[in-house]
């Protein structure tokens, strides 16, 4: 028999107690504290190893490989996420806000995916009937798609092991429960406890198995921490339910780079992708307006152009207001700091805010100098050169740093048809005399010289 441990964790940070407080004594947070029930196996002793060759360790060049197998799914924006495809065997974790996207991509994978596969799509939030609602909206016909509305895992393995599918997909894990356990479903111990199930199912038979995941109100992964540990590879949507785009991150990936983003945009349809992300956060743009610049950052290996949009004005509090979005606030207080202290620029009596266009977050080091200039032409109400892009991260000292794949920057920006571009000086020396550019160059040092080489007149 099997004893259980009653145990309460924080779902904000993951931390332990042996009994309820408000506060986390961890991290701090209030109520985040809920109960976990532990199964702890009864010991046995004088346990006899009939197999000792089992555990025996071997060596790693006697290990046999094969060519590594992918299922495309039909989306190429999904499929440079997860590194190239579905990895056989692998369990992937997709999570997001609510009304994001997660279901709808699911079916549109198995709209596009290859119709051979045979997929197990099991639901525990909605009816057979609503499923059907949903893939006609969606205009999914695939004769191969076999949906199972239940939320008992032990059933639903058993229905993996008869059917034998490709592909499963597990919509949500929050619905699932294990009857051998006296919690609710959603709790931290019957989410842990079917993942790792539903993640042994998936390495025994070698199947893909997709696992649909809620968020908390933090907006982390709702659950234990642990599982993400358990999965092969965490996904996670991102984006304004209030704009079309959608942006699609790998939180971790053991089959190929956690760097790459997908782009999509939600239409009455479902989710599109969108293959030039530049171009489309750049339509729209406004002309002529004080406060607007364009920054080229790194995501993955795709470099991806975004408008910045700053707004300093006279504040009315004795306090002046810092906001961002999609861009960390700390990053911008350096960064008006060094303003003020090194290129003197005083922002000490203004309201700022910042804004990434598009819902797009950015916090690579190379967008610094585009919020400088953006915050400097809105002070000075001084219009930036609209066909120009600035590229480039801010140091202590008001120095321009160099930023790594320039290179491939400079050709995304030259590509959209813009015709200068700022980059640290450092930079600049290595690639003036690249004749392949099409573009004009200006190598900066500190904040002043990239600010006057970007304002009109």
């Amino acid at each position: 028999m099997a004893k259980s441990k009653v145990t309460f964790v924080c779902e904000n940070c993951g931390a332990v107690s042996l009994k309820w407080y408000g506060k986390c004594p961890s991290c701090g947070e209030w109520n985040t504290l809920v109960e976990n029930e532990e199964i702890e196996p009864v010991k046995q002793r004088n346990k006899l190893i009939t197999n000792k060759a089992a555990f025996e360790p071997l060596k790693m060049n006697l290990i046999e490989t094969c060519e590594e197998e992918r299922y495309k799914t039909g989306l190429r924006e999904l499929d440079r996420v997860l590194g190239g495809g579905l990895v056989k065997g692998s369990v992937v974790l997709l999570g997001g806000d609510p009304g994001i996207g997660k279901s709808t991509i699911l079916l549109q994978v198995c709209k596009l995916i290859e119709q051979k596969l045979k997929i197990l799509y099991v639901s525990g939030e909605e009816s057979k009937r609503q499923l059907k609602l949903r893939a006609l909206r969606l205009c999914v016909d695939n004769d191969n798609l076999f949906v199972v509305t239940k939320s008992d895992i032990e059933s639903i393995i058993e229905t993996i092991k008869m059917q034998k599918p490709d592909l499963v997909m597990i919509d949500s894990i929050q619905t699932m429960s294990l009857e051998s356990l006296s919690s609710s479903p959603g709790s931290i111990t019957q989410v842990r406890e079917c993942t790792s199930a539903l993640m042994r199912t998936a390495k025994i038979l070698d199947i893909p198995v997709i696992i649909v995941s809620h968020v908390n109100k933090g907006g982390a992964i709702a659950g234990p921490k642990v599982l993400e540990h358990i999965v092969d590879a965490v996904l996670y949507f991102e984006g304004d339910r209030q704009l079309p785009y959608r942006i699609l991150r790998a939180i971790k990936n053991r089959y190929g780079s956690t760097n790459e983003i997908g782009v999509f945009e939600m239409e009455d349809k479902g989710l599109s992708e969108v293959a030039n992300p530049s171009m489309a956060l750049l339509s729209g743009r406004p002309l002529n307006v004080a406060g607007t610049c364009v920054a080229c950052a790194m995501e993955g290996t795709r470099p991806i152009l975004s408008e910045v949009q700053a707004l300093a004005t006279t504040t009315g509090f004795g306090t002046p207001r810092r906001m961002c979005a999609g861009f960390d606030h700390n990053r911008l207080s350096l960064i008006v700091a060094v303003l003020e202290k090194r290129a003197g620029f005083f922002f000490s009596s203004s309201d700022i805010y910042i804004n990434i266009v598009g819902g797009l977050r950015l916090y690579e080091p190379a967008v610094d100098l585009a919020i400088a200039v953006s915050l400097i032409s809105s002070i000075k109400d001084t219009v930036i050169e609209p066909d120009c892009v600035v590229i480039g991260e801010i140091g202590l000292a008001g120095e321009i740093r160099s930023v790594p794949n320039v290179l491939s920057r400079i050709s995304e920006a030259a590509r959209l048809g813009f015709k200068k571009c700022v980059i640290p000086y450092q930079n600049f020396k290595k690639i003036k005399n690249n004749d392949n550019l099409s573009i004009k160059l200006i190598g900066v040092e500190n904040i002043r010289e990239a600010f006057l080489a970007v304002c009109q007149g």
